[in-house]
């Protein structure tokens, strides 16, 4: 009975050993597959308190995002956060849920498949992989999928336009420390940031151009980024300089005035002081000052999650119309956008220069 048990427990000690190479021996072996790893964010698996609270449990946990004294945030986290906000959210989740998922799953996961294809087309043959920084699938699995299909290297791309400690630091910190547990480790190579990458930039502007070309264009376009403490600039981030360079590209791509546009930024946590102007309250004093049609784009998300169209589209449409505008309109992110895969195909294939990525 006892043996049976140990079986179950740990089956592989009870498999016959696997025939192995002699290690002192030359084997003669080829230069291995090139692999994309694209990282993002993450979500809950599903719109519900369990599973909302799995996911904030993981990412408030890392102290990239909440840089607080662990004896500090703990009591806070479990006592207060974790216990609240899910059943909060859990309307706020139904509320964009899309038959596949959680918008943002199934909008990245429609952008690996697609650069996979463009870049096949090119006759680039690599393996993409998606892998979620909290949640599933986690990068540990992506890149272990990618190890086993034979990947000596691998491209690691942060889906973040702009950088930021709290975003494509912790996806880098995330795959070296998969790494770390390596005997054999792959080569690796990091995207830092594409703020400023022509195709990224034309796919933006595209996507708004196309916009106005059906619903024609408001007194106003706000450019909301997501916020971050402004302690995380004071202390080196580049975050906020990122942000108002793809801003100022965007302006201009458009042939806007600066009067036409501005840079806010959004989903404020906590009671510290974040980098301003806030996005809320800015679209609150422009009705309040007589703009009456505003249209709101997010840079900063190559797809639609839970602060773009639930954020922004309703909580912020409200608010301005609450304060006298007349309509507030969200322009979707580039998300599965033709234009957008073939760039982020070219950002790829451009920083995989030097690596063998032939069939």
């Amino acid at each position: 009975m006892f043996l049976r048990a140990f079986k179950y427990l740990w089956p592989e000690r009870f498999l016959p050993e696997p025939e192995q190479a002699d290690p002192f021996e030359e084997q003669t072996t080829g230069p291995g597959k090139t692999g994309v790893l694209l990282v993002n964010l993450g979500t809950p698996q599903a719109p519900t308190a369990r599973e909302i609270r799995r996911y904030l449990a993981e990412f408030l946990s890392d102290p990239r995002v909440i840089e607080i004294p662990r004896y500090l945030w703990w009591p806070i986290l479990h006592g207060l956060v974790l216990t609240l906000r899910p059943k909060k959210l859990v309307p706020r989740y139904q509320g964009i849920w899309m038959d596949e998922g959680s918008p943002l799953m199934v909008y990245s996961r429609r952008q690996a498949q697609g650069v996979s294809r463009a870049l096949s087309a090119r006759g680039v043959h690599v393996e993409v992989e998606l892998g979620m920084r909290y949640g599933q699938p986690s990068v540990a699995e992506a890149v272990t999928a990618l190890r086993r299909r034979g990947c000596e290297r691998i491209l690691v791309m942060p889906l973040y336009p702009q950088y930021a400690a709290s975003t494509t630091a912790t996806a880098v910190d995330a795959v070296a420390a998969y790494a770390a547990r390596l005997r054999d480790q792959p080569e690796l190579r990091f995207v830092k940031r594409f703020h400023d990458d022509g195709g990224y930039l034309a796919a933006v502007v595209g996507r708004i151009e196309r916009y106005w070309a059906e619903h024609g264009r408001p007194q106003k376009l706000v450019m909301s980024f997501h916020g971050l403490p402004r302690y995380s600039v004071e202390l080196g981030d580049p975050y906020y300089q990122d942000c108002l360079r793809t801003g100022r590209l965007l302006r201009e791509r458009l042939g806007l005035m600066p009067e036409q546009a501005a840079v806010t930024f959004q989903s404020r946590f906590g009671t510290a002081r974040w980098l301003e102007p806030y996005t809320a309250p800015t679209l609150i004093q422009l009705a309040q000052e007589g703009v009456t049609e505003i249209d709101v784009v997010c840079p900063g998300f190559v797809a639609d999650c839970l602060e773009t169209l639930e954020e922004i589209q309703v909580e912020c449409r409200d608010a301005f119309i609450a304060a006298g505008g007349r309509r507030l309109r969200y322009i979707p992110a580039v998300n599965d956008d033709e234009t957008w895969i073939a760039a982020l195909a070219e950002l790829v294939q451009r920083n995989l220069q030097g690596w063998p990525v032939q069939g």
